[in-house]
């Protein structure tokens, strides 16, 4: 047991989850960290006292049995996500699309259901929903991914007013470009491809999102971030930036 408040983040293997999780547990919570690949959680856990439980966002009863295994959670981080294919509407792989909504829309909703009660229970509870820039404009051979993100913010800033009157803020985080995994995943393990989205820009970091999810996570009780929108100062839009060299 521990006298620290637990703050769950999922997709925490790699990436921004696993920046985050290094973030929160700096600032004084208790993490648990929820991912597929459990090794590379446990790793993370190990090294900042944490706890790390398989979950799969995509599986109903994942879900449940992560949930059970958190009976006490102050914070949530929504951050399980991520794109495939880039193709325009007429080519559009129905699979991907799927894909891409059960992860990033139906796990945000499955998880968020499952730890809503312990949210509320805690009297203090905060619910941070990573999302993109993705989530505020459309942009061409993007339109599962954009429409997913739109979909997740949506679910998102529903809540902020379903919830009010109980003891929950909720801040949606919208990142810009941030390299990580989430190209190399996007082109299926192109490393090429996925390191052209990156050349000749200055991308933030996951450093730089866990930062701002720390941020907000460690305002007064009575202080709700509704949105932070960050992209690299040579990024004005999903699709307009400034590449150098």
């Amino acid at each position: 047991m521990t006298d620290r408040p637990t703050a769950v983040v999922t997709g925490a293997s790699s990436g921004i989850g696993a920046a985050t999780a290094r973030a929160l547990a700096k600032a004084g919570f208790h993490v648990v960290l929820g991912a597929r690949r459990t090794d590379r959680c446990a790793e993370i856990a190990a090294e900042i006292d944490g706890t790390a439980v398989r979950l799969d966002v995509t599986d109903s009863e994942s879900v449940s049995a992560f949930a059970a295994a958190v009976p006490d959670c102050r914070l949530l981080v929504n951050n399980a996500g991520g794109a495939k294919g880039m193709e325009p509407v007429a080519e559009a792989d129905e699979e991907n699309w799927r894909w891409m909504f059960e992860t990033n829309v139906i796990g945000t909703l499955r998880v968020t259901q499952a730890l809503l009660p312990a949210l509320i229970a805690s009297g203090d509870g905060h619910i941070i929903t990573v999302t993109s820039i993705a989530a505020l404009e459309p942009y061409d051979n993007g339109a599962g991914y954009t429409g997913a993100k739109h979909a997740q913010a949506m679910l998102h800033r529903t809540l902020r007013g379903e919830l009010l009157g109980q003891p929950v803020r909720l801040t949606e985080v919208l990142p810009g470009l941030v390299e990580t995994e989430f190209s190399l995943v996007r082109f299926d393990g192109d490393a090429e491809r996925a390191a052209g989205v990156y050349r000749g820009i200055e991308a933030l970091t996951p450093d730089d999102v866990a930062d701002v999810v720390a941020f907000a996570a460690t305002r007064p009780s009575n202080v709700n971030i509704d949105q932070i929108v960050l992209k690299p100062r040579n990024q004005a839009s999903a699709t307009r930036m400034n590449r150098e060299g």
